[in-house]
């Protein structure tokens, strides 16, 4: 399948770069997707983040030329791009369990990880529950953005929450999101970007919830068309899945708008939602 050409050019990409800065934006070119979506699909189908896969490879590769050349610590260290010997000995013995400098002895035990790459297999033995929401109005929602760095937006985005939680914005969005509900779509919601399709090395979330009444003054509005979304139960699940295996099944084309994190009342199951705009070809706006 194209897809799966597609993920084993990027990790072609990888490989012919372990001694290079890794350009994450040309990665996910190779890879035919954005550098957001590339990151999620991967960590779903390899066990492992993006970023640990490229330094388990480099210092596997650094181990084998430890091994096999007298070449110094240090320029190992520069040539797997560590700032310093320092820096490349604790992530070094990180993985390895000894200094790099011990790696040289005979006898000496190491981890290697292969590269890794994908092939067409037996997946989606475990189903994913869906259904599709014909929203025929405009979202108003209220809150406020912050910028993520693309490549940290899992760490970054939980860590928002928690800020929220403290400072006391998640229990005003939890008063607002439960007023007057209209729709499904009434949790507090996270809003990732601009589109469903994040190319940028930085994105905007938005955390906040649907409202009508007016708006506080530290906060700020945004609009969403009327569209439609396809809702997965579980948002870490759903991001894990859709791309790699909902996607390419369903023939369904994402629409230009962000997905959407929804985290619904206590007591709802299921307890969150991820909202995924899609062309379905049978919206009818209401006007």
């Amino acid at each position: 399948m194209d897809w799966i050409k597609s993920i084993n050019n990027a990790l072609e990409y990888i490989e012919t770069n372990l001694t290079e800065e890794i350009d994450y934006s040309k990665l996910a070119q190779a890879a035919c997707c954005s550098e957001y979506h590339f990151s999620r699909m991967f960590s779903s189908m390899a066990g492992i983040t993006l970023s640990e896969y490229i330094r388990r490879r480099r210092l596997t590769e650094a181990a084998f030329e430890l091994q096999k050349t007298g070449i110094h610590i240090i320029d190992v260290a520069v040539r797997y791009n560590y700032d310093s010997a320092d820096s490349f000995t604790r992530a070094f013995k990180k993985l390895h369990g000894i200094k790099p400098s011990e790696a040289r002895k005979k006898g000496t035990m190491l981890k290697a990880y292969p590269r890794m790459s994908f092939q067409l297999s037996i997946i989606g033995v475990k189903e994913m529950d869906y259904r599709i929401e014909n929203l025929d109005f405009e979202l108003r929602i209220a809150g406020k953005k912050k910028t993520v760095k693309t490549r940290m937006a899992a760490r970054v985005i939980s860590e928002l929450w928690g800020e929220a939680k403290e400072n006391g914005f998640l229990k005003t969005l939890i008063d607002m999101s439960w007023e007057k509900p209209q729709c499904k779509m009434e949790g507090i919601l996270g809003i990732c970007g601009k589109d469903s399709d994040i190319r940028d090395e930085e994105f905007e979330y938005f955390m906040g919830a649907r409202y009508q009444g007016e708006v506080p003054g530290d906060m700020e509005t945004l609009l969403i068309p009327p569209s439609s979304w396809a809702v997965f139960p579980n948002v870490i699940d759903a991001w894990k899945r859709i791309y790699s295996e909902w996607l390419p099944a369903s023939g369904y084309q994402l629409g230009n708008l962000p997905c959407i994190e929804n985290f619904l009342t206590p007591g709802h199951q299921p307890e969150n939602e991820l909202w995924v705009p899609v062309i379905t070809g049978y919206m009818e706006v209401k006007g």
